[in-house]
């Protein structure tokens, strides 16, 4: 999935897809300990969009690095 086009998407649809995603990567790791994952690649993709999702949900929480740095200088 492309950065812009979780951005598109509102908050609860991101934070729903997460926690999809979370389950789909566990159901990939159970398959691969079994030998039963044909595409391993599904692993690192699913483990990369998760992390956009949660770098996108951030920065609308207003918790990113950047934001708590200006607010901090003198």
């Amino acid at each position: 999935m492309k950065a812009k086009d979780l951005r598109d998407r509102g908050t609860a649809d991101l934070s729903t897809l997460r926690d999809t995603m979370k389950k789909d990567l566990f159901s990939y790791r159970m398959k691969n300990l079994t030998n039963q994952l044909d595409d391993t690649s599904l692993l690192r993709k699913t483990q990369k969009d998760i992390a956009r999702i949660e770098s996108i949900l951030s920065e609308r929480q207003g918790t990113g690095l950047g934001v708590a740095e200006k607010g901090s200088e003198p």
